[in-house]
């Protein structure tokens, strides 16, 4: 499994694309990784940490996808022509890029590096207005040229004479008239006359309708001026096209400006897109060094609510290369490998991580053992892909890496378990690489304890509202609380009794008691102050005092609780159940509903032999119903041989009733 997925960076990129704008610069994040050069690094975190000081003093950039603008460009740049709507694509970019360059410029007076990128980008003025002013609404205007505007100008007039003409021949003509009003069809102006009238209009038809009682005529008069506007029409497309043309000329000669342009914007894009998620994740630039150190203060799982997580301290390096975490289930050690690793990451890949401050050293390798990684596909078990992971790791561990490791040694039988996460532990004090281990065996805690290098860590837990606290705790050993949890969510005591002798021995459960009898009375104590104590006697002092006896709640959970219950089907006795089937007896085969005749009837087994069509079969009598019984098909004394037999098997068995034969009869058993 990747161990990006594994720790959860892969939910971070899907956050980190959705604040980016350009194809590209989402295409980069996808494929963000960490750095290797501490030079890259430290300049990619600057741009990080300015891009969010810019935001946060001037608003967010104005960016616009210009991936369009590519394949634009390219059309240009190939000769062809750019339509109107493709025109107003570069104008539209140029616009922003204009803008773009005024807010970046407001950034020159705080100082901020960003805003010099201002003078690698080219607003092409001269262009945009060129542009703006032929350009208009996906379509040349009116205005783009002289001529354009004379020739569009005429073919208005020459429309109008048109309709006024067919109006003034309408009037005169109403009798003929089979409507009120003129018509265009395919593209000229119409007359609807009567059939019976055609000879009186003069002109050409052009249309007829559905009943043909009338007819569409445009009259000779008309004809004339639509004549003209064909001419004026090809002189309006060839001026349109020669606008066109002399746009996509100047486009194409700015294409390598264009490109510039293209390129800073999606460079810029990227680098916004980090601060912005700094700007969501309350992150910090942190220090970066090369000495094995990791110091992360209030550090934060970036996925989790800033305003229910609790801030992890977190302290590694010097002589201490690996930490060994324990405590109870749900106690947060696993949130907390993940909060460091996830934070480093993030750092090495140029981010800023979710702490209020960090020195966090460069990692050649990310390495992680994370969830129980079984695959049925390939047939692996939680421990086989454990051991699996765990031999890759150590494999690929060196003084440069950074390992993670979730419950190791789980998935097998406790006492070796324990010894593969002792041997694992002492191949990576030996790698010299800095690792997070949490895990549950005590011996492994005496093994941190002794090791040189290897230092133990618990997660706080309170024992009283059985939640965690989150808190990481340098160098003591976390206890997993498992039998004090039991307890508490109510396990009775004979069942808490056996564990604790099986686990530690008789002795553990005196020391159990009397640890939880001093834990109930410091509890009923504070309770007793605040006045919820649930009973009290009278001593002869006068005093009250809370009865130490069982919680209410306590000793309701410590019933057994009444719940589901398995109902055993009853056992029957298949021979009463198994109907007499007599050869010859018709019946109905299902779930086919096919007809058969019994050729053997039911054994022991309930499974009877059945004649079909087109062969014998075995079947249970469950599966077939009574159709026609034989006694109704058959005289008394059928040989029913004839039918279920061979000619070869009939003769012999008349040979073997008769003589001594060799012959052997071959019957297929059930």
């Amino acid at each position: 499994m990747n161990f990006e997925t594994q720790i959860e960076f892969d939910k971070i990129k899907e956050l980190w694309m959705s604040l980016a704008v350009t194809d590209y610069a989402k295409e980069n994040i996808r494929k963000a990784a960490f750095i290797l050069s501490e030079s890259s690094l430290r300049k990619q975190l600057r741009d990080t940490t300015n891009s969010r000081k810019m935001m946060e003093e001037s608003g967010a950039p104005p960016l616009q996808n210009v991936e369009e603008l590519r394949e634009i460009l390219t059309v240009s740049k190939k000769g062809d022509c750019l339509m109107p709507w493709q025109l107003e694509r570069v104008e539209t970019v140029l616009a922003v890029i204009r803008r773009l360059k005024d807010y970046l410029n407001r950034g020159k007076s705080s100082q901020n590096p960003l805003a010099y990128y201002e003078e690698n980008l080219n607003a092409m003025e001269e262009l945009r207005e060129e542009i703006s002013r032929q350009i208009r609404n996906e379509s040349v205007d009116d205005y783009a040229s002289g001529e354009l505007r004379q020739i569009r100008s005429q073919m208005a007039k020459c429309e109008e004479q048109m309709k006024q003409k067919a109006e003034q021949i309408m009037r005169a003509n109403q009798s003929c008239m089979a409507d009120h009003y003129c018509t265009l069809r395919n593209g000229r102006v119409c007359l609807p006359v009567k059939r019976e009238s055609r000879l009186k209009i003069p002109g050409s038809v052009i249309d007829k309708s559905s009943t043909g009682n009338t007819l569409f005529i445009e009259p000779s008069s008309v004809g004339k001026y639509y004549e003209q506007l064909q001419v004026l029409s090809i002189q309006e497309e060839n001026e349109v096209y020669r606008i066109l043309y002399t746009l996509t000329a100047m486009v194409a000669d700015a294409a390598p400006e264009l490109e510039e342009n293209i390129r800073m914007m999606e460079k810029l894009d990227f680098i916004f897109s980090k601060g912005k998620l700094s700007m969501d994740m309350r992150g910090t630039e942190p220090e970066i060094n090369t000495e094995r150190r990791i110091v992360l203060k209030n550090a934060r799982h970036p996925l989790m609510d800033p305003e229910i997580n609790v801030p992890l301290q977190f302290d590694l390096g010097g002589e201490v290369r690996g930490i060994v975490i324990t405590g109870p289930n749900t106690g947060g050690k696993t949130v907390a490998i993940k909060t460091v690793m996830l934070n480093c990451l993030m750092a090495q890949c140029g981010l800023h991580p979710a702490c209020e401050t960090a020195d966090i050293c460069m990692n050649a390798s990310y390495l992680c053992d994370i969830g129980d990684g079984q695959n049925l596909a390939e047939n692996l078990s939680t421990f086989s892909a454990h051991i699996q992971n765990v031999l890759e790791i150590l494999k690929e561990a060196d003084q440069d890496s950074f390992i993670i490791m979730d419950e190791l040694g789980s998935g097998t039988d406790p006492a070796e378990g324990m010894g593969i996460a002792v041997a694992v532990l002492e191949e990576l004090r030996k790698s010299k690489a800095n690792f997070l281990v949490t895990t549950h065996y005590p011996e492994v805690k005496e093994y941190a304890k002794k090791a040189s290098g290897i230092i133990n860590a618990r997660m706080a837990f309170d024992k009283e509202t059985l939640q965690p606290t989150y808190q990481m705790v340098l160098g003591e050993a976390g206890e997993s609380c498992a039998f004090y949890i039991a307890g508490r969510l109510g396990m009775p005591e004979e069942i808490l009794k056996t564990a604790i002798c099986a686990a530690y021995g008789e002795g553990a459960v005196h020391e159990y008691q009397t640890g939880k009898e001093e834990i109930r009375k410091d509890a009923v104590h504070a309770a007793y102050e605040e006045e919820i104590v649930y009973g009290y006697q009278d001593e002869k002092e006068g005093l009250v005092v809370p009865v130490y006896g069982e919680h209410p709640v306590q000793e309701s959970r410590s019933k057994k609780k009444t719940g589901n219950k398995i109902i055993k089907e009853k056992k029957k006795h298949e021979a009463n159940f198994i109907p007499k089937y007599q050869t010859g007896d018709s019946v109905m085969v299902y779930p086919d509903k096919k007809i058969g005749i019994v050729c053997a009837p039911a054994n022991e087994k309930g499974v009877l032999r059945v004649q079909m069509p087109d062969k014998k079969i075995w079947i249970n009598h469950k599966r077939v119903k009574l159709h026609v019984a034989a006694s109704e098909l058959y005289p008394e004394d059928y040989d029913f041989s004839i039918i279920f037999e061979s000619v070869e098997h009939r003769k012999a068995r008349h040979n073997m009733e008769r003589k001594y034969t060799e012959e052997i009869i071959q019957y297929e058993e059930p």
